[in-house]
């Protein structure tokens, strides 16, 4: 799931940026309001974590600028301010969670897994899809004869993806955006290459190639 953290203090942003991608993120970074407002429209965004004392600007303005242009990926509000008035105009301009500084790393990941799980409808971490369960806390798939499978941080996400959306077809561009930050440099046949190894896991007619098109995951197989 690719992920974007607007954060000004940027001590912070490269430890909860390591700790996103080991939970399975992968995260692009901004200390700037403006940058924040242009990468939403141009890229695609599982959820934000969504910093409000930037320096260039509000990041509550940001969130309802979001909203007035009709972009609903989760956003998950950071304040250095802890009062109730900041929570409640952090939820009216569109927030879908709030977080006071100082936090735990863990709280942070868990309500943001957990806003993540109802923008897609469901209420537990595990994605299921077909004969698979995916666990998103563990990282790891089960098969239809129960055994688990312990997956890498590239193979978590790629197969997240696919069976988030069972039946949907995929282009490889896509599967990119949210595998891969902008600042990572991934060669072209890496897709194709953790493709073949997933098979391995699900079966080749699990996870379909339509020419031309890109990649589903079949869950009536």
């Amino acid at each position: 799931m690719r992920l974007l953290l607007v954060e000004d203090d940027r001590l912070l942003a490269d430890g909860l940026t390591s700790q996103l991608e080991k939970a399975g993120f992968s995260v692009d970074t901004t200390s700037s309001a403006r940058e924040a407002s242009a990468l939403a429209d141009h890229e695609e965004y599982r959820a934000v974590v969504l910093y409000l004392g930037l320096p260039d600007g509000n990041g509550l303005d940001v969130l309802r600028k979001w909203r007035m242009r009709g972009i609903s990926f989760p956003v998950l509000i950071l304040t250095a301010r802890g009062d109730w008035q900041d929570k409640v105009n952090g939820l009216k301009a569109g927030a879908d969670d709030y977080l006071a500084k100082p936090f735990q790393t863990e709280e942070l990941i868990a309500r943001l897994n957990a806003i993540i799980r109802r923008s897609e409808g469901r209420v537990h971490s595990l994605v299921k899809a077909g004969h698979f369960e995916l666990d998103e806390n563990r990282q790891s798939l089960k098969l239809a004869d129960g055994t688990e499978h312990s997956l890498t941080g590239t193979e978590f996400r790629l197969l997240r993806c696919l069976m988030s959306r069972p039946g949907h077809v995929f282009s490889k561009e896509q599967l990119m955006e949210q595998l891969y930050s902008l600042n990572d440099n991934p060669s072209e046949n890496v897709i194709e290459a953790y493709i073949r190894r997933l098979r391995k896991l699900v079966g080749t007619d699990t996870i379909s190639t339509r020419r031309g098109q890109g990649y589903l995951f079949n869950d009536l197989v």
